[in-house]
């Protein structure tokens, strides 16, 4: 159910796309929007590992630097049947991880250094096997195409601001579209790019949470990991993209009210638990 309500999601978001481009420029723009969009997610597809990897300074360890790190990453890949992914340091003092890569044959993990100082091995198993779930379910293929589209369509919503707004002053509307119609989508479509990038990341990270449980040969490791996550991600900032925050095992941007809720990448701690462990959920908290 997960799979295909990612497919209609992200659907949507090209859909949204398209439409963007029929508003500024009729069925030349939505062809122009189509080539745009095609160019970006081949740059997503191709180069989100190394950009991603870049940008928090992540380090690349040898098996002799990080030996328990390496041997749970391969007991992992082998019992998902997969290649083993590169083993990547964060320096980050936020305990998190993510992983990243077009496919799992080109894949990566990632872990910070605080997240290895406070979990036991069990726990970071857990984790482990939550993202090496993300790398078999080719969620980070399908997170950096959402991310790519939805950035596609915020960018583009703020031209359309420019062309309402000269429209509106020059007293006409700007090549035969509405000045009106104009804002109106330009105000509207990122907000709904940004809810469905962020209904794509929650119900991946559901599904990663089943497969990760599985993977590891126990659901608790991880339940126990995702608490202790959360709880030293509201006390410790990092600084991290938003454009990113989906990608991480935790959401790694602090904010604890009802609306931050809302417009968050993550399902709630609580809820995750509760797949994951059912009955033993309050053992857990």
């Amino acid at each position: 159910m997960n799979r295909i309500k990612t497919v209609v999601l992200l659907s949507l978001l090209t859909v949204l796309l398209l439409l963007i481009g029929n508003a500024i420029g009729g069925t030349y723009g939505m062809t122009l929007a189509f080539i745009f969009a095609a160019v970006m997610n081949f740059g997503a597809w191709w180069f989100s590992d190394k950009i991603v990897l870049a940008m928090y300074r992540a380090r690349e360890v040898a098996p002799d630097e990080a030996p328990y790190l390496h041997r749970i990453v391969e007991e992992l890949a082998a019992q998902a049947g997969i290649p083993k992914p590169r083993v990547y340091i964060v320096p980050m003092q936020q305990p998190n991880a993510f992983a990243t890569g077009r496919s799992p044959g080109h894949a990566a993990v990632a872990v910070t250094e605080g997240m290895l100082r406070l979990v036991d091995e069990e726990e970071l198993k857990g984790v482990l096997a939550h993202e090496m779930a993300h790398v078999l379910n080719r969620d980070t293929l399908v997170s950096a195409v959402a991310a790519t589209i939805a950035g596609a369509v915020m960018m583009i919503a703020r031209w359309l601001q420019y062309l309402a707004i000269f429209g509106a002053l020059g007293g006409r509307d700007n090549e035969g579209n509405n000045p009106i119609v104009l804002l109106i989508m330009a105000i509207v479509a990122p907000i709904a790019a940004i809810l469905i990038q962020m209904a794509i990341s929650r119900s991946r990270e559901y599904m990663a949470d089943a497969t990760g449980a599985k993977l590891a040969g126990s659901p608790f490791g991880l339940a126990r990991a995702l608490k202790k996550l959360d709880a030293y991600s509201h006390r410790l900032p990092a600084e991290v993209n938003p454009a990113t925050s989906h990608m991480f095992i935790v959401n790694p941007l602090r904010g604890g009210s009802s609306l931050s809720s809302l417009f968050s990448t993550h399902p709630p701690i609580e809820e995750r638990i509760k797949r994951l462990v059912g009955e033993n959920y309050a053992t857990i908290l």
